[in-house]
């Protein structure tokens, strides 16, 4: 090879070199290999448009792209460096969030929960102390209901309730994770009593104390389960926190055998009435029950508790039972009866199971022992049955937990 092939050979491959240098260094000093004096031009115009860059910093939780977002607590707005000119939060179909920026106007927030399995997208700008504006924007998904789980619970806030109403809590989903959930949900008394949880299955948990509620205290439930996995990718949505107060401490005990019922208040006698309990082959459970529910007037149908005719309907079908109250889950009830004779009570066991008082149809005599006790109770309120011949009625079945001693019910907690 001739010097003037050598030296155009040398010459080409350096020309080729230099340009890959150029391409692969996108900010290289002006000093780089085959740069020359670099790109000043640009440089320069760069670090204009570093120096009328806003120094506000805008950060939109949760991050842009996440799914399964809390619908309590997720969306916020914070600046640093700034303070906060707008905020806007749409669903992609364009329904508006009202939301607030706060007073000094570093952050800003929802005015009210989202909902699950929504999209939402957020916009945002701010100005630093020069008033050069910053913006940002970010979309993300909420929590689907079948990736979330939800408990029911009783009382209601704001309620009064008899000394033996637990607090019991019902999970739409059921939760492996216990001890990570009942750490979630707090429930303490005024009265300062010592408050254990204990899980009936996967989708219960019942609180109380060792001994009844003490009266006039008030109990606070709180639910802190926002983003609690509850089973693998199951999340917790709930922030809630409820009160409600124990009324008079109302006892009443049914004694089959005498087919007495005593009330009690604080520990006193205020009246007996004569019942009629369960015939010895539908005898009446035996044990501490609570009074879950009250019904002026109600439908009992046999045929949806397992007593059948041979014809497959209900023994009895009663559509207009007054003065109900609700014992157990599985239909046993303390209610008024107007079909039996009044030398019934007191004196003979008739029921299929249920603890029958005096009543009259239509439940609009006040004078009559079952309207009377009616309107003397409480949700809450303990019924203790006893002489019956049957066993004791299973703790899960109803708000009867107090079956259970309290070294059983504490070796159902996962805490």
């Amino acid at each position: 090879m001739t010097n003037s092939k050598r030296r155009r050979s040398v010459t080409a491959a350096s020309a080729l070199l230099g340009g890959v240098l150029v391409l692969t260094a996108c900010s290289g000093s002006s000093n780089a290999v085959g740069g020359g004096g670099g790109d000043t031009s640009r440089a320069k115009s760069d670090q204009a448009a570093a120096q009328e860059s806003s120094e506000a910093q805008i950060k939109i939780t949760p991050a842009d792209g996440s799914d399964n977002a809390s619908i309590n607590n997720s969306a916020a707005v914070a600046v640093a460096q700034g303070t906060l000119t707008s905020v806007t939060m749409t669903t992609v179909d364009g329904k508006a969030v009202q939301g607030q920026i706060s007073a000094d106007k570093k952050s800003w927030k929802p005015s009210a929960q989202l909902d699950r399995a929504t999209t939402y997208k957020v916009a945002a700008t701010a100005t630093d102390a020069k008033g050069r504006a910053a913006h940002e924007n970010a979309s993300f998904s909420t929590v689907a209901p079948a990736h979330s789980y939800i408990g029911s619970f009783t009382p209601d806030g704001g309620t009064t309730v008899g000394v033996g109403m637990p607090v019991s809590i019902n999970f739409d989903k059921s939760i492996t994770d216990k001890a990570a959930v009942q750490k979630g949900i707090t429930v303490s008394s005024s009265s300062g009593q010592e408050v254990v949880g204990h899980w009936f299955g996967g989708n219960r948990l019942d609180f109380r104390p060792q001994s009844y509620w003490k009266e006039g205290s008030t109990v606070t439930l709180k639910l802190n389960l926002d983003g609690v996995q509850g089973a693998h990718g199951i999340y917790g949505v709930q922030q809630k926190t409820v009160t409600f107060h124990i009324g008079r401490n109302q006892v009443s005990y049914v004694d089959a055998k005498t087919k007495q019922m005593k009330v009690t208040q604080d520990g006193r006698t205020v009246k007996t009435i004569p019942v009629s309990a369960g015939a010895p082959d539908h005898t009446t459970y035996q044990g501490q029950m609570v009074i879950a529910e009250k019904f002026k007037q109600t439908r009992m149908n046999g045929a949806t508790v397992g007593f059948t005719d041979d014809d497959g309907k209900g023994e009895y079908d009663i559509k207009d039972v007054p003065h109900a109250m609700r014992l157990t889950t599985s239909g046993t009830f303390i209610h008024g009866n107007y079909w039996g004779a009044p030398s019934v009570f007191g004196s003979v066991n008739t029921s299929h199971g249920c603890v029958g008082l005096q009543d009259k149809k239509g439940a609009g005599d006040p004078n009559t022992p079952a309207a009377w006790f009616f309107d003397h109770s409480l949700t809450g309120d303990v019924v203790v049955v006893q002489h019956t011949g049957d066993k004791t009625v299973a703790p899960d079945n109803g708000l009867n937990g107090w079956n259970l001693s309290w070294a059983q019910w504490k070796a159902g907690s996962a805490a």
